[in-house]
């Protein structure tokens, strides 16, 4: 599949988490926010780049980015989350109508560890979510970002178990992909983060971790929507966790 064909499949009604899809193109988590709210967030972006990797921001009221021609990004995720007053309201996977609310959206598409789990892969480092056919796990932490203006809220994080003698491997290869959001945040110990139970994860679906292996954890692009419920924001539109968009872009155009 060709990042042009992910993108036409989400249009046509594909819905499915998009790990693993069109590999060897760069994804990206999604964010619109009326006109109103959007200096906030990319203050809050700039001030979080780890969990908030900006790749690019559109002008108030477009739907098309310089990241993949042709696109329309109220129709090329396979799935959205539409928020009221920091609640989700609901779940499509065709935002047109909502978009239609506000015609100032300004809409960021922020890196995504999807990005590097090619490379993982590559050097023969299995990804489990992948491997079960599954959403990644996702989890809200203890660790708050640096506010911004009316933004606030805290660090979410994605787990991928990895073998004790890859863990150092896993990070090097993450961490020449900072536009993706880089090396791991955290190894080990989930309570340090927080994280009560790793078989419930606050977003995505939870995956195995067998003897030997050690939870490693990486900033997610989730974090602006845990942003959205703490600061109430009034309406915005997003990705559903795992449901990325697919662009043109090589993932080897972040790799530093």
């Amino acid at each position: 599949m060709t990042s042009l064909d992910a993108r036409m499949a989400c249009r046509e009604g594909l819905v499915a988490p998009t790990a693993g899809m069109a590999p060897g193109f760069t994804q990206c988590n999604m964010i619109s926010l009326p006109k109103d709210w959007a200096w906030d967030f990319l203050l809050y972006a700039q001030r979080n780049p780890k969990a908030c990797p900006v790749l690019d921001v559109t002008e108030a009221g477009r739907f098309d980015t310089v990241l993949a021609e042709g696109a329309d990004l109220r129709r090329d995720l396979p799935l959205y989350r539409v928020w009221r007053d920091g609640r989700l309201a609901e779940e499509v996977p065709d935002a047109t109508s909502a978009w239609a609310e506000h015609p100032d959206l300004v809409t960021f598409l922020i890196g995504c560890s999807f990005t590097f789990e090619t490379p993982l892969q590559q050097a023969g480092i299995e990804v489990r979510h992948i491997a079960q056919g599954c959403n990644v796990p996702m989890y809200a932490t203890n660790r708050a970002c640096r506010p911004a203006g009316r933004m606030h809220g805290p660090m979410v994080v994605s787990m991928r178990p990895i073998p004790a003698d890859r863990v150092a491997d896993a990070a090097t290869i993450t961490g020449r992909y900072p536009a993706v959001h880089g090396a791991p945040v955290h190894v080990g110990d989930p309570a340090s983060l927080g994280i009560a139970n790793l078989s419930r994860p606050d977003f995505g679906d939870a995956v195995k971790v067998r003897e030997g292996e050690i939870p490693v954890f990486w900033a997610c692009g989730v974090t602006p929507q845990a942003a959205v419920m703490a600061s109430g924001v009034p309406f915005a539109i997003t990705h559903a966790p795992g449901h990325m968009f697919v662009t043109d872009i090589p993932d080897t155009r972040w790799q530093v």
